[in-house]
């Protein structure tokens, strides 16, 4: 599989030693939490640069500490982040201590590093901080460039767990891709791909295949591997990588299954088929792809039961599975209107978004509102989705890649003639807040709201919603 295409310049915007992107003293210490993520946030216009020659050389300044810890790394288009939570409620449950690392977060730039359920200390991130930023000064006047963003999150993530709260495993989610992920650093205990879809192509290639090839990326020599991979390609792929590296492939519909039970308003349950039993287990989390991902979280369980000594009690996994949350989600955050919060933004997410909506919620009239990024499959998106819709009203995320809420409108009508409804109301409101009061003026009693599209826009509408007066924004 040619892999050119990450073969990218290493060239970015260069940094005086002594001076930040805004012109700001450099050498000065961070004096407080806020200053210190508008530190990391600063580093954004150095975008996305897949390699690990950064995130290796920092490590190598602080003497390795990834190599301390045991990862569970977790790979995949969707479903990342709520197997990540299915992982940690179990393990949580049956007494270790967990370390959660994921992306984007929804309410706080704290959210992506947790320890045993809980966010990073201000104060921590703080001295970490101040700890990274002369090495990532010091790097920055190098060939290899400023360290970006999320290579300077993952580095505080692996001091944080390694020289702060030392928890037995850590959860660990990849940021983009896989292979030349800078979360791909850690050596884990098992990797995890939960699904393959056609997300970041302009970043990860433009076929299933070679999708799943990036991701595939991530499987280690003689780590065990698990996935709810489906299409015959991306399968091949990752069985192909797995028999390279020597690593027993667990793939669902294979060495693992399941077959749901029940769904309500309240949850659903399934009956889970693995090589080693069989389980029944209830999981509160809405929406068929839900089981998927909690499939994948039980056979990673069942593996470190198995054959690593974890101690998983039947009560725990039970208990752990039912309790697991993952915030907008197919996440009902209001009654009055029913509003429905999901961050479906690919077309494989729109699929299970309207799957779900039908299922779980019988309604009237469906209003969605959405906004999207752009270079997405929005028309591919729209096909699984518009369908149902009676009411759409098209807004603009607050983030620097949105896309204009009159370009997305474009892409409506090309699709609407073939399979909208021939009532179906268009409305253009960017500003998503004025967006959001029209989603709740329209939502009747009998109707379903639904905000959908990319995280950015779910988190400003999840804040305002439930009131939160301490959100952040970021990625």
């Amino acid at each position: 599989m040619p892999s050119g295409r990450f073969f990218q310049s290493n060239s970015g915007p260069k940094v005086n030693q002594m001076t930040q992107l805004d012109g700001t003293d450099a050498a000065a210490p961070l004096l407080t939490y806020n200053e210190a993520v508008d530190w990391i946030n600063g580093l954004i216009p150095f975008g996305i640069r897949p390699g690990l020659e950064r995130i290796e050389s920092l490590m190598s300044m602080l003497g390795n500490p990834h190599q301390r810890l045991k990862f569970i790394h977790v790979a995949g288009t969707n479903g990342k982040g709520s197997t990540c939570a299915f992982l940690t409620s179990v393990l949580l449950q049956a007494g270790y201590d967990v370390g959660t690392f994921t992306s984007p977060y929804i309410t706080k730039f704290t959210n992506r590093f947790q320890y045993n359920g809980e966010d990073i200390p201000e104060e921590i991130l703080l001295k970490l901080s101040n700890r990274l930023r002369p090495l990532v000064m010091e790097m920055a006047s190098t060939p290899l460039g400023s360290p970006t963003m999320f290579e300077v999150s993952t580095a505080l993530a692996l001091l944080y767990y390694a020289e702060e709260c030392y928890p037995d495993v850590v959860v660990w989610e990849t940021g983009l891709g896989g292979r030349m992920d800078v979360t791909n650093i850690v050596a884990p205990v098992v990797s995890v791909i939960t699904n393959i879809g056609m997300d970041h192509t302009d970043v990860l290639g433009d076929t299933i295949e070679q999708i799943a090839w990036e991701k595939a990326g991530i499987i280690k020599p003689g780590v065990p591997v698990v996935t709810c991979a489906t299409q015959p390609e991306a399968v091949k792929v990752i069985q192909e990588k797995a028999q390279q590296s020597q690593s027993t492939l667990y793939l669902a519909g294979d060495q693992f299954s399941y077959h749901r039970m029940d769904s309500n308003e309240s949850g659903q349950s399934f009956h889970f088929t693995g090589p080693f039993r069989d389980l029944d287990v209830r999981i509160s989390m809405q929406g068929s792809h839900q089981c998927d991902n909690a499939a994948a979280a039980l056979m990673v369980l069942e593996l470190l039961r198995q054959y690593m000594a974890f101690m998983l009690d039947d009560n725990d996994i039970a208990l752990g599975l039912k309790n697991a949350f993952w915030a907008g989600r197919f996440e009902k955050v209001v009654d009055e209107p029913r509003i429905v919060l999901d961050g479906a933004h690919n077309p494989e997410g729109a699929e299970s978004l309207a799957k779900s909506i039908m299922e779980v919620y019988p309604h009237n009239k469906l209003i969605l509102m959405m906004g999207m990024l752009a270079n997405k499959h929005h028309e591919a998106y729209l096909q699984h989705i518009l369908p149902l819709v009676d009411t759409l009203i098209l807004t603009e995320p607050d983030f620097r890649r949105k896309m204009d809420a009159a370009e997305l409108l474009q892409i409506v009508e090309r699709v609407r003639p073939a399979i909208a409804k021939q009532e179906l109301e268009i409305i253009v409101e960017p500003e998503w807040a004025k967006a959001l009061d029209l989603l709740k003026s329209r939502t009747e009693a009998e109707d379903l709201g639904v905000v959908s599209g990319t995280l950015y826009l779910i988190a400003d509408v999840r804040a305002a919603l439930l009131h939160q007066t301490d959100s952040e924004k970021g990625w």
